[in-house]
């Protein structure tokens, strides 16, 4: 028996559905942005609305460029979110292609071990974290963050890279073997570029959290030299007084890493959430 995958009308649904979907995540980015370029007077008087000739104005960016080091916020937010990332597809890949590739005695239960991390948030274990970390002198650096982002993102990737993984042939894999490569080329060369999809997915997924995150800059890493682009923003919002310009142009600037990952992973990330979903 056969069945059509990809019937026009499926495509067009699909297509729909992305489009709406689009449409309703981008808003609230959109009134962000427009925002960001208004008065504080337009803000409150037309939020929706265009910036025009009465309501324009950079206030807002020219406040976060001079009130604070945001170029230094941007470059500790960077490194510490490509860093961490390349960390998290690393050992979670090679942990996924353990779990799935080789039988031992402990396997499943290692699986379900790694596993835990998804269910029970690393936040609970905060102030253990920041015993370890002030033992180790690591306070204030961006390696405190890196490591815990880290051990953050390694449960989910190494659930969603295992399931790819086991779907890779057998019999590629084998005939790897008998032209005489060693497991780690099997794993660089043959099986990693099949699992792109899973890769880009777990990417998107780990790199939000990090970028947005304002607990661990808080707690572990608040000087200065140390700030993430998420907590330097901080700054304008006060107790008594908000500067509304200034926090939308920070949020504005911030957003911009995230669309551009999403941009050079879109393709791979649809593909690796909707893989198996339609038959």
């Amino acid at each position: 028996m056969s069945t059509a995958r990809h019937s026009p009308a499926h495509s067009i649904a699909a297509h729909a559905i992305l489009i709406a979907y689009t449409v309703i995540a981008l808003f609230p980015v959109v009134v962000i942005v427009i925002n960001a370029f208004k008065s504080r007077k337009a803000i409150f008087r037309a939020p929706l609305s265009l910036p025009d000739a009465d309501s324009f104005s950079l206030i807002g960016f020219e406040t976060v460029l001079k009130q604070g080091d945001f170029l230094l916020y941007f470059q500790n937010s960077l490194i510490v979110t490509i860093v961490s990332l390349f960390l998290v597809l690393l050992f979670g890949a090679m942990a996924a292609f353990a779990l799935s590739e080789y039988r031992f005695r402990g396997n499943t239960l290692m699986g379900l071990y790694l596993a835990l991390g998804i269910m029970i948030p690393i936040r609970l274990g905060t102030v253990a974290i920041l015993q370890m970390m002030v033992a180790s002198n690591l306070v204030n650096t961006r390696t405190a963050l890196i490591l815990v982002y880290t051990a953050q993102g390694l449960p989910l990737a190494v659930f969603i890279l295992s399931e790819f993984m086991r779907q890779v042939s057998d019999d590629l894999k084998n005939a790897g073997r008998i032209d005489g490569l060693s497991e780690y080329r099997i794993f660089f060369r043959l099986v990693l570029p099949l699992v792109r999809p899973a890769m880009a997915t777990v990417a998107v997924f780990t790199m939000i959290p990090i970028w947005n995150d304002l607990w661990f800059p808080l707690i572990l890493a608040p000087a200065e030299e140390t700030k993430t682009v998420t907590l330097g923003a901080q700054v304008f919002i006060g107790q008594f007084v908000t500067n509304w310009n200034a926090v939308l142009a920070a949020l504005s600037l911030a957003i911009l890493p995230v669309l551009i990952l999403y941009l050079i992973f879109s393709r791979q990330l649809i593909r690796g959430i909707t893989s198996g979903a339609v038959k």
